[in-house]
């Protein structure tokens, strides 16, 4: 079980079995005879050779916390074009609407990463989707996605519903309908996009105006389910679009999990990348995050939770100490008091 090989050889073999076959070729195991007799017995080890194996694993970012997000490589396209057309017209970056920190006051951002704000998320991940499906590299679909044969309204499609690309405004007004009807929160709408480039990555799939409103719906429902404990039923989702049945809602859930291989897992590594690259999404696009002046009852509260978590953390330092320690360790570090007017 869990082996690329079976003990049982079928007629028709799996690609996959192929496809390690030639991986195996590529990297030759070294045996004894290759080595010479200076060198003495060598044994490769096992993490030499499923090399192969680890490199496809960094290259998935819904997977891997060190690989780069599909979004935010799909968009730095447009920003340098942006940035050098706005060099060459001289073009003036307009009113400063980002606020800044002064001696007498500070503002403070309301999203942090375990209660992102639940606005400026879904449009970041609306952007998001918006670049994957502008700078997609071609136009491969599966028809369970496709809203032409599986429409999500009784109004006619578009003739040139594959043709035509949504616009940011679109996606997001879809995005935020399900999650202000379902009462979702900010941290499913990560985990959405965290499936659904996973998806992407592992049908090899492009999402695309034909198939991006089912893809999302079908990421958003999945999401909903693993994240939150009170999880939105199917029929739910019926009743927030009208003409769509349980049976298709059923279907294009149990498509999803198979095309996802059933990896529903997201470390939280994973999650606080996918967030802090939503936040230079923003950064790149002039979407700012709301700031508020600090207030002296919302320092008390960020006063009162630094001393519970210093205080955890001392507990922790004297239950680790051992009898033995490095010198380095018996001058304690000096931290200096805060002082808030």
């Amino acid at each position: 079980m869990g082996g690329s090989v079976s003990c049982c050889i079928s007629p028709g073999e799996s690609p996959k079995i192929h496809r390690r076959e030639v991986e195996l070729e590529e990297c030759p195991i070294t045996t004894t005879e290759d080595v010479s007799e200076d060198t003495g017995t060598y044994l490769q080890h096992i993490s030499d050779r499923e090399l192969p194996d680890e490199l496809a694993q960094e290259a998935n970012p819904s997977d891997h916390p060190r690989a780069s997000t599909l979004f935010l490589n799909k968009s730095q396209t447009d920003v340098r074009e942006k940035r050098k057309s706005n060099y060459m017209n001289h073009t003036s970056p307009g009113l400063l609407t980002k606020k800044y920190s002064s001696c007498s006051t500070i503002f403070i951002d309301d999203s942090t990463v375990s209660q992102p704000n639940l606005k400026s998320t879904i449009k970041c991940v609306a952007l998001a989707i918006y670049y994957h499906i502008k700078n997609r590299d071609s136009n491969r679909s599966l028809d369970i996605f496709d809203e032409k044969k599986h429409p999500l309204s009784r109004e006619k499609v578009p003739d040139d519903y594959s043709v035509v690309d949504p616009e940011h405004k679109l996606i997001y007004r879809f995005i935020r309908t399900l999650f202000s009807s379902a009462q979702l929160t900010a941290e499913c709408a990560i985990v959405t996009l965290v499936y659904l480039e996973r998806l992407l990555t592992y049908a090899e799939m492009d999402i695309c105006p034909c198939n991006w409103k089912r893809i999302v719906l079908g990421a958003i429902l999945l999401a909903s389910k693993v994240w939150d404990d009170q999880a939105v039923w199917n029929v739910d989702y019926c009743q927030i679009l009208k003409d769509i049945t349980v049976e298709d809602m059923n279907e294009m859930e149990r498509h999803f999990l198979e095309l996802l291989q059933f990896n529903i897992n997201v470390p939280a590594s994973v999650y606080a990348k996918y967030y802090f690259d939503l936040r230079s999404l923003a950064d790149d696009n002039n979407l700012s995050f709301p700031l508020e002046p600090l207030s002296n009852k919302r320092a008390q509260k960020l006063e009162a939770i630094s001393r519970l978590c210093e205080d955890k953390y001392k507990d922790l330092s004297k239950s680790a100490m051992r009898r033995s320690v490095s010198a380095d360790n018996l001058v304690g570090i000096k931290n200096a008091q805060a002082v808030l007017s």
